[in-house]
């Protein structure tokens, strides 16, 4: 600690963390106040450490105040999955508890986890007592914190899936909060006294901001490796982990009309063999707590505190506090960001099902009764279930003899083969957006779906309905879609309209750069008609779209290109 870099005009939320105890502030006491749907505010913000945010229902926001009755507060809680990997018994009562306290549907997120949305605050405490009883837990899936660790979970092409995978799970518990609080808040147990909290990593203020953690295995990076904080990619050989290219300073969001905010992908490096990943890690993390900008959180994350000091001066500052190096990164090749749908056979001879669900929402609609599938192949499935960072689901380890069973359910739910699963809705992500989340500008998981349902008549009119472009939409720019890694990102500026962008790779290296600002739907329809079109005609072979557009002068490559230490 005594290269911590002392700041002044703290923001807020320091202040908050310094005074709560260890993340308890007076929560116990908000939870019981019948007076409001709300927590007190500073509550409001320390609850995201133990895993919800504080919402409200927007599309009742006008009815609501000409009534003169306070929004109608709602909380979103989220479940911690590293890797994303959950048995039968943890999925049926996920299942359970999207019916009991939230809205009866189930999210899959970007970044592997469970939400739930539409729990009001008397639900709260049920809802995680719950989730800590199938052994999961909700604790450090929001706030200043190390958030749940990604891993590719695709295990059909690499020997060393289940290597890396329990390594994520290592990282995942290796860098949770060490405070009490959580547990006695919610899940009635009494602190011991005498014996005060300590966080030897995180320190009585944790981070300036989230850190969010991944690991690839080439040549998937089908969890987006180059937007997280901190990006692990394995190196196998002779189907054993070598090591791992440690790349660092990614994170994608960005606020308008702010240029000193930007999405920047991580750079590459270096290389450290398995044994040394936690060290490195933990230092990377001390290093960001120690000097990230504590004052203005728009400017907090480490990408930030990196190309505020120089990429040479964080790696030295690595080295040194090492007392080792990291080697000369090594090579790896990643050629797509996106899931493989259908069976496909693991190392271990089992099979795998992914399954598209749409923008990540399990959820039963006419003719699509999703939810109710998976609960049926949850009450007889012998394996796990898996999220993507696509936010769709792989039913996993299944025996040949089970391979029946599970595709009869899904089809006779009308989720197998469905008609509508072009590849461009296959290759579509959404955020939230409205009407829950509060910074929101626009629609978006509500929209995206009838826009590709345009889309994808201009995609067939030219023959590429079977073509996987990466389409992703956010309602903001903070993009929890990972919009800015789209080869056609969208985000939201204000209600039906949006900024478009074009020309990220198909394998998540390369951002896309701002094509057109404010577009409504017929804009967006007449901007990409020509445009598909061409690639249609004139794309080279195996071209991916963002490459086209790229090679046409349609867009420049404006971003800072990743850079790579070998």
């Amino acid at each position: 600690m005594d290269k911590i870099l002392v700041q002044d005009n703290l923001s807020e939320d320091e202040h908050i963390k310094d005074k709560s105890d260890f993340l308890r502030g007076t929560i116990k006491e908000s939870l019981k106040n019948p007076l409001t749907g709300a927590l007190a505010p500073d509550d409001m913000k320390l609850i995201k450490y133990h895993g919800s945010y504080q919402q409200y229902d927007r599309d009742f926001e006008g009815e609501r105040k000409h009534k003169k009755l306070e929004p109608l507060y709602q909380f979103m809680v989220r479940v911690r999955t590293s890797g994303g990997v959950t048995t039968p018994k943890q999925w049926l009562a996920l299942d359970a508890l999207s019916d009991e306290h939230a809205n009866g549907t189930l999210k899959l997120t970007t970044r592997q986890a469970f939400q739930f949305h539409g729990i009001l605050k008397r639900g709260l405490k049920p809802t995680i007592q719950a989730v800590n009883d199938v052994l999961l837990t909700t604790l450090a899936t929001c706030g200043d914190v190390n958030r749940n660790v990604m891993c590719s979970p695709n295990p059909h092409q690499s020997h060393i899936h289940e290597e890396v995978y329990a390594l994520a799970g290592e990282i995942s518990s290796y860098f949770l909060p060490k405070t009490t609080a959580y547990h006695e808040i919610w899940l009635n147990k009494e602190k011991v006294a005498g014996t005060p909290d300590f966080e030897p990593l995180y320190n009585h203020t944790y981070l300036p901001r989230k850190f969010k953690i991944a690991l690839a295995i080439p040549p998937n990076n089908d969890i987006d490796v180059f937007a997280n904080d901190l990006g692990l990619i394995a190196i196998e050989e002779n189907n054993t982990i070598k090591g791992f290219n440690i790349c660092v300073g990614g994170g994608l969001g960005n606020t308008f009309g702010n240029d000193a905010t930007y999405p920047r992908l991580a750079d590459v490096i270096g290389f450290a063999p398995k044994e040394k990943v936690i060290e490195v890690t933990e230092t990377v993390i001390a290093i960001q707590r120690d000097y990230g900008n504590r004052s203005d959180r728009k400017l907090s994350r480490l990408k930030h505190t990196i190309d505020d000091r120089g990429l040479e001066w964080f790696v030295n500052e690595l080295n040194t506090r090492l007392g080792w190096s990291l080697a000369p990164s090594l090579p790896y090749k990643f050629v797509s960001n996106g899931d493989r749908y259908g069976w496909l056979q693991g190392i271990n001879n089992k099979w795998f099902y992914t399954l598209f669900v749409e923008h990540g929402r399990v959820k039963n609609e006419a003719g699509y009764t999703l939810k109710k599938a998976l609960r049926e192949i949850a009450q007889i499935h012998k394996g796990d279930f898996r999220l993507t960072g696509n936010q769709n689901l792989i039913i996993g380890d299944v025996e040949e003899k089970d391979k029946k069973t599970i595709e009869a359910i899904l089809t006779e739910n009308g989720v197998k083969d469905h008609a509508k699963l072009t590849g461009l809705r296959k290759s579509s992500m959404a955020c939230v957006a409205l009407g829950t989340c509060g910074l929101a500008f626009a629609e978006s998981e509500r929209y995206l779906p009838s826009l590709i349902d345009k889309l994808d008549v201009i995609m067939r009119k030219n023959g590429l309905e079977n073509d996987e472009i990466n389409i992703r939409m956010t309602g903001c720019p903070n993009n929890c879609a990972r919009s800015s890694l789209g080869e056609i990102g969208f985000v939201g500026r204000a209600l039906g309209r949006y900024n478009m962008y074009l020309g990220a790779s198909h394998n998540g290296d390369r951002l896309n750069s701002l094509y057109k600002e404010m577009l409504s739907e017929e804009d967006i329809l007449a901007e990409l008609d020509p445009i598909i079109a061409a690639y249609a005609a004139e794309r080279a072979l195996e071209e991916a779209f963002g490459d086209f557009v790229i090679r046409k002068g349609l867009v420049e490559v404006t971003n800072r290109p990743l850079q790579v230490l070998s």
